[in-house]
């Protein structure tokens, strides 16, 4: 591989995961950010679905990227849906375990000199009934924005902008973005489906343009003049 090219690791859960062919039309956001590349950059989706950090990290997943990461790369951290959860492997509290195994994170990219990016979870269809969105994971979004005031890490609010996504599109339209099927509509889900969490590829698409968006503002050079 040439030296001048980037990578971009992707560590995350479902939501940003590469899905394949048994769990079609389910599509995470970091699937989709290849249609916003122009130049040479390369994106290494480590995301994997039901993950913490501490499972990521406990399952060995951050010790493979940290054999890969080199100079010049960036690290997406995107985590918080499967830390809220109860499950022991899985849980990790907002302002404490939580916090430090993000620096494990952020310390694998710096290490080597890549750049780390903490990323807000992106919001569930979870409307109030005046259609505003409710934030099932506060804590652990102020945890994050906390973390990355305290060391001057890049952040990019998701939460922030998929809400505002959501709520311009109403509960209604909103559902076309996520995996809202119909019965015998998709061999996966025969039966349908009403999963407020998932996306389908038409949401991934909306949530990694959110991205792109966020990397533009945060001016992560060079890989924003890397973009559409």
């Amino acid at each position: 591989m040439d030296k001048s090219t980037i990578s971009v690791f992707l560590a995350g859960d479902s939501t940003v995961a590469t899905n394949y062919e048994a769990t079609f039309p389910q599509t995470g956001w970091g699937q989709m950010l290849y249609k916003f590349i122009k130049g040479p950059v390369i994106i290494k989706n480590h995301a994997i679905n039901g993950r913490s950090t501490k499972s990521f990290i406990d399952e060995g997943r951050l010790n493979i990227i940290s054999k890969e990461i080199k100079t010049g790369d960036f690290l997406f951290i995107q985590f918080g849906h499967n830390d809220e959860k109860d499950a022991s492997e899985r849980h990790t509290d907002p302002n404490t375990s939580f916090k430090d195994n993000l620096r494990l994170f952020i310390n694998v990219a710096k290490d080597v000199g890549a750049t780390p990016v903490l990323i807000s979870p992106v919001t569930r269809r979870t409307f109030d009934s005046d259609e505003k969105i409710i934030n099932t994971h506060l804590v652990y979004c102020l945890a994050i924005a906390d973390l990355a005031k305290d060391l001057n890490i890049a952040y990019i609010d998701l939460f922030k902008k998929s809400k505002i996504l959501l709520e311009e599109l109403g509960d209604e339209k909103s559902k076309e973005l996520f995996l809202w099927l119909n019965p015998g509509e998709y061999q996966n889900f025969i039966s349908g489906i009403t999963d407020n969490t998932h996306f389908t590829s038409k949401g991934a698409y909306k949530i990694a343009k959110l991205i792109v968006e966020g990397i533009k503002e945060e001016n992560l050079v060079p890989l924003c003049d890397m973009l559409v």
